[in-house]
């Protein structure tokens, strides 16, 4: 059994935590169930997101069950308000060091090079947050993958970079065909990425 826990807060861009969360989820339920993806928020309550969608979450920073996967999504709340929030951080931090793997989408890597997971780390981001993460130091941002993986810390670029990283992430946990299997049951198909370039 996989316990996935993605954090939410108010702006959090939506892609960035549901994207993962469909995978996850289609992963459990190919699985024939046992796995389980949580929400965690540090209060109660709807969470209203980046583009006004609202959340309820199923946990609170400290009651939920043991995780083996933390997702930290991205987007105005996490490098405006969140990666200068210590509780917030501190839980990152506490909940990382327990943890079989560690992500971030697009500028949630934000909030992990401030809680320390992505201290000393190759990490990707939102290419148009690249420039800002470097400037923090400590951190080696790579501009030309859609996610990378260091050790036990996944990253990815922007939105829908994420459903890749999830992608990756189910193949090394369950066995790269249970990834395709799920990859073709999303149709997460895209090539071409965009159809109106195409001729009519």
């Amino acid at each position: 059994m996989t316990t996935y826990g993605l954090l939410i807060f108010e702006d959090a861009e939506e892609l960035d935590f549901a994207g993962p969360w469909e995978v996850f989820t289609l992963s459990a339920a190919l699985r024939g169930g046992g796995d389980a993806a949580l929400l965690i928020s540090e209060h109660p309550g709807p969470v209203r997101c980046a583009k006004g969608m609202r959340v309820l979450p199923d946990h609170g920073l400290d009651d939920h069950p043991p995780l083996d996967v933390l997702l930290v999504p991205g987007g105005r709340g996490a490098r405006r308000v969140q990666m200068h929030n210590p509780v917030v951080t501190g839980w990152v931090a506490g909940t990382a060091a327990r943890a079989d793997w560690v992500a971030s989408v697009c500028t949630g890597a934000f909030v992990l090079h401030a809680a320390g997971p992505a201290r000393g780390r190759r990490v990707a981001t939102h290419r148009d947050h690249e420039d800002e993460l470097a400037k923090l130091g400590d951190v080696t941002v790579v501009r030309d993958a859609r996610y990378v993986v260091d050790g036990n810390l996944l990253t990815s670029q922007g939105v829908s970079a994420g459903i890749d990283a999830a992608l990756w992430l189910v193949g090394r946990l369950h066995g790269r065909d249970h990834a395709r299997a799920v990859r073709r049951q999303m149709q997460y198909e895209p090539a071409p990425p965009y159809l109106a370039d195409e001729p009519g």
